[in-house]
């Protein structure tokens, strides 16, 4: 099972749990409503243990048909359309839904038009909030949006991070050999063949800036298994199996190189119209000009040699000393190393 998948899978599984507590509370506030004085009060048949289990039921139910339709289908294959469609499949799916639970439930028990309305209301509600909380999970990525909602980020604070910049070859190139169109599209199709790789190592993609990707790592994330490292190799293994793909749409092959490095960052929320979590401090800035230095040394990779030293290449990769080397604006030089894997002969 690919990250991807597996994202989708505790998306899914956090829509039964909550849809089902909904479910729970539906059938308490049922039951409060019965003994107040303007209630008919309780049918014969009426018991409060069948009314949870009914709406729990329906909760669960509905969270595995439209729950897994949200996440599995909508939000895939209308990724590319407009809101507008989304919300029009979305409103098409929670019909249907509504009808098979309420079918279901009539082999249950006898329905109450009148409280099945009042509950379609509130699923509607329930639906129309899931999804827009899916939409906005998918712009921020997955667990930012979390740490927003709980306020991580509402006071900066200071994290030890390992970042890499990614930047495809001759863009300028490519882009003018294209067109703005189908470079966009080259674009676009790079960034999603990548995001399984990193996604594998533990990596989060920070910005996307042109044509380059910003991947950030929690330090002892970055560190365990050199993930850090080894995200470049998997990124550059998962495009050379796309080649013919690449090469059969736009006649060319995205190649790519990359600066990794290390330190101090502050992180917290900036904005107001537009609210992001951003991190600020010399590392990003420092990784920005490692990076730009793969071209002048002819490498794929190049790493600060802070961050090598508490890195445990062990046999799968070689460094190379590049020397120490005077970044631009900087005025401190910096020890720097190129990495390769280690290929077993």
């Amino acid at each position: 099972m690919n990250p991807r998948t597996r994202v989708k899978w505790r998306q899914l599984l956090q829509i039964m749990i909550i849809w089902s507590i909904i479910g729970l509370l539906i059938a308490l506030y049922d039951h409060m409503v019965l003994q107040t004085s303007g209630s008919a009060g309780f049918a014969a048949d009426y018991s409060l243990s069948k009314s949870i289990i009914v709406n729990v039921a329906a909760g669960l139910m509905g969270a595995l048909l439209g729950g897994s339709f949200l996440v599995f289908f909508i939000n895939e294959r209308y990724r590319d359309k407009s809101y507008t469609y989304t919300i029009l499949a979305v409103t098409l799916s929670f019909i249907a839904v509504i009808f098979i639970i309420g079918q279901i439930l009539s082999l249950i028990e006898q329905p109450d038009m009148a409280r099945m309305a009042k509950n379609g209301l509130i699923w509607a509600l329930v639906v129309g909030t899931t999804q827009l909380f899916l939409q906005i999970n998918s712009k921020f990525g997955s667990g930012v949006f979390r740490d927003i909602l709980r306020g991580k980020y509402n006071t900066p604070r200071e994290e030890k991070r390992i970042f890499m910049f990614l930047d495809i070859n001759a863009s300028t190139t490519i882009a003018e050999a294209l067109g703005d169109k189908r470079y966009h599209a080259f674009l676009k199709d790079f960034f999603t063949d990548i995001t399984n790789p990193i996604l594998e190592n533990r990596g989060e993609i920070y910005q996307y800036v042109g044509d380059e990707v910003i991947i950030a790592w929690r330090y002892r994330d970055g560190l365990a298994e050199s993930n850090c490292v080894q995200c470049f190799f998997d990124i550059k293994d998962r495009i050379a199996t796309l080649k013919p793909k690449y090469l059969e749409r736009y006649g060319v092959f995205p190649e790519f190189k990359a600066g990794i490095h290390c330190g101090p960052v502050v992180a917290g929320e900036v904005g107001i119209i537009k609210r992001d979590i951003t991190y600020s401090g010399d590392v990003l800035n420092t990784t920005s000009r490692i990076q730009g230095l793969c071209k002048q040394f002819n490498e794929e990779v190049i790493a600060s040699a802070d961050l090598v030293s508490e890195l445990h290449l062990g046999m799968g990769f070689t460094a190379q000393m590049l020397g120490s080397i005077k970044l631009r604006g900087k005025e401190k030089e910096m020890a720097l190393l190129a990495l390769k894997p280690l290929r077993v002969a």
